[in-house]
């Protein structure tokens, strides 16, 4: 297991579901949870590179792949247009969501 799959990293518990900070990197040779960061901040690489829009949508895509919800059910509250972003995760079991994220650190 890789030291920073040990990290815990912050999942904010909502009355309305989960929220979880990340921090974007694009132009990767392919999409992955690369690690969790010191304060807690889930590091992903993304294979998108042309826009924010497209950086935004993959981003959501990919998450809505490891975390098995639907795309719809998640947003991006802050960060739209930086590499540091919020993730809400609406309707969500946070344990369920821990889970998958910690198994999915390459």
């Amino acid at each position: 297991m890789k030291e920073s799959a040990s990290r815990l990293f912050h999942l904010h518990n909502g009355q309305y579901g989960a929220a979880i900070a990340v921090h974007v990197t694009p132009r990767s040779h392919q999409d992955q949870i690369q690690g969790i960061s010191e304060d807690g901040t889930i590091k992903i690489r993304l294979c998108a590179q042309e826009s924010v829009e497209e950086i935004n949508l993959a981003l959501l895509e990919y998450l809505a792949e490891v975390l098995g919800v639907s795309r719809n059910k998640m947003e991006i509250v802050a960060g739209k247009n930086c590499a540091d972003k919020l993730i809400a995760i609406f309707d969500s079991d946070t344990s369920a969501i821990q889970e998958k994220i910690t198994q999915s650190i390459r």
